[in-house]
């Protein structure tokens, strides 16, 4: 799943993914991705266009608040991934809202354990599909952490 998100990411448009879905599918098994990697790719990015964007109770402040990971979520992200999402909020790049989307898109992402190069793939992702502004450099280092792959 993860080898064809990336592929999206450099390859297709946002506006690509939302319109035609089925282009997308065929586009991806012409590149040689095999059916269930594709299927579970659209799925998993489905959810996140599904996510209502400014329809949700404001959070509280990340500064004057403390965000508990549950059990599930403590069991997919280990310390180093839980880390990194508390970095990305601290400094402003995910908001409240995002770092919802990013956790239970993660929690909806294959395996039992996260890697760190898988969580940067699914905050790419997210704030990608949220056409949330990032600058340049945020998404080189988040994309360039496995050098444009990562592992299944």
């Amino acid at each position: 799943m993860y080898d064809v998100l990336v592929y999206l990411f450099e390859n297709c448009q946002r506006a690509e993914l939302a319109d035609d879905r089925e282009r997308v599918a065929r586009k991806l098994s012409a590149a040689g991705f095999e059916d269930s990697d594709i299927s579970e790719a659209l799925h998993w990015l489905a959810g996140v266009s599904r996510t209502p964007r400014g329809t949700q109770v404001p959070l509280p402040d990340p500064g004057r608040s403390f965000r508990a990971f549950a059990p599930r979520e403590l069991a997919k992200l280990d310390a180093e991934c839980r880390g990194f999402l508390i970095t990305l909020e601290q400094s402003g790049i995910l908001t409240p809202q995002t770092r919802e989307i990013v956790l239970e898109r993660s929690l909806a992402a294959s395996g039992q354990l996260l890697s760190l190069e898988q969580l940067k793939l699914i905050v790419l992702m997210v704030l990608w599909n949220q056409q949330t502004p990032t600058s340049q450099l945020l998404a080189e280092d988040l994309f360039a952490a496995s050098g444009g792959r990562l592992p299944n």
